[in-house]
Order: structure tokens, then sequence, then C-alpha cells
């Protein structure tokens, strides 16, 4: 069974109250999960299970509180109960259990803990930026503690996007020595150590924080290959210019704002060698849009000046610079990367997929959703040209039927390509329309030379179509998917998206479109 939290499988415009009501007790999920965390409750369950009153024994608990709780983890997908036992499922086995490898429970406590800032988002509103208020300011001692508390949470979430990271740039043959800047923990430069036996690595961050990255580094066995140094990023870079393979900025830049971003990437583009690459790893606007609004608020309510930022706005102070940059790199998780070089042929190396690298590009044109879908997963029955002929007003205007592909026209054209993108859009229509001629040529342009798009409904984009059913625009005229015999609702519920049947005049209409790729 897959367990999904209920606002993540809600349409927001088409479950109205219901999706608010969920959306309002999200925090529910969160204060469960922080508790058993806390408890050390998934410890206690390897690797055999234990009963409700075994568990309730250790922990202190009364048992009729905590079989509610477990009840409640179970519906998460987080524990079963077999019998009179409770076990882990396997992300709670994998990830946290305490002495694991993948172990995530300090990075999950580190984020309950930012719940008091969190709860003064008003104040911050209404002054525009940082307030802190509450606690005294922390000894020594209290900051060492709460520095290594946090770069051990980051280190196990960096550790699983090195994973993703490192194996596109295998093709590269990384040598030499790679500057990570601002370290943190040094999880990813490490990842690329491991990665690539030439290699060494000089990790640089503020003075509080470089102790703690050697302690890292040298529990991972690589204190031999690694250099330490202490920096402030605002402040010149005092490492060797024109030196490194590899710059890494990972989940730095959204740590400065739009002014502090050129100074950066400028000092970044320094240090490195002619034929090096810099590495930007970082969330970013257009890619898990909801998550990166969320976390660019938590910047605005715990830094002074922190931000998410667009790719686009990145990738241009980069060319400022007179570096080439890819289009964003989404990552499977919720984050992405552009990597930079001097050598436009450098990036020409990295293992990204086509369709992957073409799927940012065109959700920056304003889609809500861009999916990958196998062709083979496009319905195409007999019975649409039906609902065209019969019930359409628009049957026989220029780019509708018979204007348009029979369905078994479709079907043979679809043999010819492999891929194909679902786009998801809005009204109006010509705007929908002329996205989609946008995505088509962003497809063209990427090598899909036999890129072809569907959109939907008649053809808004010229003021008024041709008398005599012949298009005086044939260049920026295509047939709507339902036109060309596609059962949009089968295709779109096949790609994994909520579609229905309007039954209210204001209800919130969706568009989808198609483009074909070989």
């Amino acid at each position: 069974m897959v367990t999904r939290l209920p606002f993540l499988q809600r349409d927001p415009q088409e479950d109205g109250p219901q999706y608010l009501e969920d959306l309002a007790t999200g925090y529910w999920f969160s204060l469960v999960f922080f508790e058993a965390v806390e408890a050390g409750l998934f410890s206690l369950l390897e690797p055999a299970g234990r009963t409700l009153d075994e568990i309730a024994s250790l922990l202190g608990f009364a048992p009729e509180g905590l079989e509610r709780l477990l009840r409640g983890l179970c519906c998460m997908g987080l524990m079963i109960r077999d019998g009179s036992r409770y076990f882990n499922t396997r992300i709670s086995s994998r990830y946290l259990v305490a002495g694991k490898e993948g172990y995530q429970g300090d990075s999950i406590l580190w984020r309950r803990d930012l719940l008091d800032r969190w709860a003064g988002l008003r104040n911050c509103l209404k002054a525009g930026g940082r307030v802190l208020d509450g606690p005294p300011r922390e000894t020594s001692e209290e900051q060492h503690a709460r520095i290594g508390k946090y770069l051990q949470a980051m280190d196990a979430v960096a550790r699983t996007k090195a994973g993703e990271m490192v194996p596109l740039f295998e093709a590269m043959t990384l040598g030499g020595e790679i500057l990570d800047a601002g370290a943190g923990s040094g999880a990813v430069a490490a990842a690329f150590l491991d990665h690539f036996p030439s290699l060494s690595a000089t990790f640089m961050d503020i003075p509080e924080v470089i102790g703690h990255t050697a302690a890292f580094v040298g529990r991972r066995g690589l204190a031999k290959r690694a250099a330490f140094c202490t920096a402030n990023m605002l402040e010149p870079w005092p490492v060797e210019r024109g030196h490194f393979s590899a710059v890494i900025l990972s989940n730095i830049i959204h740590a400065h704002s739009e002014r502090e971003l050129p100074h950066v990437l400028s000092e970044a583009a320094a240090c490195l060698s002619e034929s090096g690459v810099i590495i930007i790893h970082d969330f970013f606007l257009e890619h898990f849009p909801e998550k990166s609004a969320l976390f660019d608020l938590n910047m605005f309510i715990n830094t002074y000046n922190g931000r998410v930022f667009s790719w686009h706005c990145v990738r241009e102070e980069l060319e400022k610079l007179g570096l080439h940059a890819t289009d964003l790199i989404p990552l499977e998780t919720d984050t992405g990367l552009i990597v930079a070089a001097r050598d436009a042929a450098l990036l020409g190396r990295l293992r990204v997929g086509k369709v992957e690298s073409l799927i940012s590009r065109i959700r920056a044109h304003g889609f809500k959703s861009v999916l990958p879908l196998p062709v083979d997963q496009v319905h195409v029955p007999d019975w649409t040209a039906l609902k065209c002929r019969f019930g359409c007003p628009h049957f026989g205007s220029p780019s509708c039927p018979p204007h348009t592909p029979t369905p078994e026209k479709t079907r043979h054209l679809l043999a010819g390509y492999a891929h194909a993108l679902l786009l998801e859009g809005e009204p109006p229509a010509r705007d929908f329309q002329m996205r989609v001629l946008a995505a088509e040529r962003e497809a063209f342009l990427a090598g899909f030379y036999k890129a072809f798009a569907y959109w939907a409904g008649p053809c808004s984009i010229c003021p008024t179509c041709a008398e005599g059913g012949t298009c005086r625009n044939t260049k920026d005229s295509r047939p709507s998917m339902e036109g060309a015999g596609i059962d949009v609702f089968e295709t779109v519920k096949r790609a994994g998206l909520a579609v229905r049947t309007l039954d209210e005049e204001d209800a919130f209409v969706k568009y989808f479109a198609l483009v074909l790729l070989e």
C-alpha cells in the first residue's frame, strides 16, 4: 500500500473544503512523527518488533494512549502490525533506526526545533524580515553543540543528495583538487572523493563550522585527502585562484540575497581552473515549487537575507561571468543542479538524460506540471471521433475534425515516437496554446527534431478563423489531443494526475497538452 499525506493526493481547485481541511490538519502528521522519532520508537522495534506492552514498558507510556499513537504511525506507512507485534516498515527500518548509516532522525528533529521560529511568522511579515524573540543568547558551548547537531542532521540529507549527483559526473573523470565552499558537514565533496580516487578537496566554511566539518570528514576516513580553510563567503576567498577542477556550492546560495549572489558566484569562478566546473546544488523555484516556496519562507524567518532563487537568475549571473551553464538539472528529490564551465564542451559530458533536462526548460514557460509519459500510455480509442462530430459546435473549423488526423492515423503516428511529455496548464486558451508552441520549440532546439505538439481545445491563436475551412496560419496551428482521437481523461490518469468532468459553471478548468519526442 502506498501512503501519502491527504493534501498531497488532492487537487486544491477541485476538492475544495476537504483540501483546506487537510491543509489545516497537516501539522498533526508532523507532531506524531516528531514524538515517535524523539522517543526512539523505531529503534526499539529493530529487528524483531515488539508488543504494545513491551513498547509501553520501555518508553514509560500508558498502553491506552500508546496504542492510538501506534495506530496513527501504521496509517502513515511507518509501521505495520502483525498480530500482537508492531514492526518497522522498510522506510523506517532504513532511515529511522539510530546507528544505521542512513539514519535521518537528527535531521527530522532539527526541523522540529524550527517550530518556535515558524510560530513567529506574523512578526517577520510585519517587520519584513527575521525577528529574533525568545531565548537569551547561547553560551559558546551551547552554540557549539547546536552547530554540531545541525551539521549531523544536514550530513544525513546531503549524503542522500550526493548519491544522485555524483553519477552525473562519471564521464568527466574529475581529477586534481575540488573546493567545497560553504561545506557544512562536507558530505557532498566527500562523496566525490569516494567516487574519484585521484581527487583531493579543500573544505571551506566559517570558523564556527569548519572544526565540525573536519571531524565529519575524518570519520569518513578521508582526512589524508582533505584540507580545511576558514572563510567568510562575502569576503575574498582565501584560496588559490584558477586552481580547482570543481567548485561545489551545495545549499549555500540560498543563504544569500540577490545583491550578495554575484559576489559568491564571482569568487567561485575566480577559483576555477580553465577546465573546471562549478556545481551549484540547491532549491530552485521551478523544481518542486511547493517545497521550494515553503523553504524560501523558512529562509525569510530564520536567516537575515536568505532566499530561494530561480534557476534563470542564477544562470544569468553565471553567463555574466563568461561561463556556460546548463539548464536546471532536477534531482529525484526536492533539489536540483546547475553546472557551469568556461568550456561548453565539458557540459556535454554530463550524464544527464535529454528528456530530464528538457522538462525544466519547458516547465519554466509556466506549466503547472510537465510529466514524462511512455508513448504506449497515450490512449487512442475510436469513439473519440464521435464526440467531436456529434456534440461539439467547433466541428468543421480549420483545426478541428475532419481537418485533423483520425484516431487510426494518430495511432500510426505514435508508433514512430518513443517518449512524450504531458503538460498541464490553465486558461486563457490562447495563452496556453502559445506556451505549448514554445514547449515544442524547446524540444526541437534540444535535439528532438521530430517534436510535435497536441494542445487542448479549438485553435485560438488567430483572432478569427479563415472562411471556407482553410487555415491561414498552419505554422502556428496544432490539433487538439481530443481532436486527434486521444482519450484525454484516460491518458491523464495514466500519467498519475487527477481529472474529472465539470459540474459547475465556475469550476476550475485544466488544460492538457502532449509533446511527442522521438
